[in-house]
This record gives C-alpha cells, sequence and structure tokens, in this order.
C-alpha cells in the first residue's frame, strides 16, 4: 500500500506560512483524517524536531495524531548506512558542516531517505525541498532520493494523488 511519509516541513511550513492552526481548519482537519487513515505517517527523528519548540504546533501533533503516526527508525541501519556511504562518497562535493548537519544522530533527512528507502516502491516522501545538486552548504533530501530512486513530492502533489480537497 503507497504511503506518503511527511517531513518536518510538512508541518511546519504549512503552520508558519500558509495554514496556521487558528485560520486554516480544514487543511489540519484533512492531515488528521490522511494520519488516521494510514494514509501520511513521519518518523521519530521528526518528531523530535517538531516536539523540541513547545508550541501550538506541538499541542496540535500530540492531540491529534494517531499514538503510532511517528515510526521507529531503528529498523532502517542498513539503509541508513546506504545513505550514509552515499554521502560520503560525495565529501569532494559538499562542505563538511553540510555532511555533518545530513549525518547529525538527531537529524532527520538522511532517516528519512533512508525509512522510504526500506519500502521504496511503497513509501513516498512528503518535503518542500527541491532539487540543488550544485549546492554544497547543504545536503537537500532530493539529492539521495534521485540517487536511490526513492520517490519524493511536495504537499500538493501528495494531495492530488490522492485525489483529496479541503
Amino acid at each position: 500500500m503507497k504511503v506518503y511519509v511527511v517531513d518536518s516541513n510538512f508541518f511546519i511550513n504549512a503552520h508558519r506560512a500558509y495554514y496556521p492552526l487558528d485560520v486554516a481548519h480544514s487543511f489540519w482537519n484533512k492531515v488528521k483524517e490522511l494520519a488516521e487513515k494510514g494514509s501520511i505517517i513521519s518518523i521519530d527523528k521528526v518528531k523530535n524536531e517538531i516536539f523540541d519548540r513547545n508550541d501550538d504546533l506541538e499541542a496540535w501533533c500530540s492531540a491529534n495524531l494517531p499514538e503510532d503516526f511517528f515510526k521507529s527508525t531503528d529498523s532502517v541501519i542498513l539503509e541508513y548506512s546506504q545513505v550514509s556511504n552515499w554521502a560520503v562518497s560525495h565529501s569532494s562535493h559538499y562542505l563538511p558542516n553540510a555532511l555533518n548537519e545530513f549525518l547529525g544522530a538527531d537529524e532527520a533527512d538522511a532517516f528519512l531517505v533512508a525509512f522510504s528507502l526500506a519500502d521504496h516502491s511503497n513509501r513516498i516522501i512528503v518535503t518542500q525541498e527541491v532539487s540543488q545538486p550544485q549546492r554544497r552548504n547543504k545536503i537537500k533530501i532530493p539529492e539521495p532520493c534521485n540517487h536511490f530512486n526513492v520517490r519524493y513530492m511536495p504537499t500538493m502533489d501528495m494531495l492530488r494523488d490522492l485525489g483529496e480537497t479541503f
């Protein structure tokens, strides 16, 4: 079954820029509905990024997302090592800080790719990041996704793919 694995920017950008919690109730109701159906999920590292702010978004996630929404990444160590090896093999292109950030134990991006790689025929990453292969100071999610043939798309494409409106 196809499932969409959402990045932290799915929540954070929506909350801060496009769909504030106090204004865009229909968007957040749709997110809750998709989460309850299992159409969208995320990972523990994304939860950590969202839950370090102690803000309205954290409170909304705690109150509205299923308990099993944020999946453990403990089982994707093999895939994580593949993603890590890919990043290190590009160390002549990326600056050391970019590699350190991408491979940080608490950073979600490499784990999102690894989690989706573990079942890449069924898992699609939802991120607002766009491919920037020439960029040296940050590894964007699309770069390893393109290498490993992991699908990714922005939020609106996911909603269209699911045939959802709000």
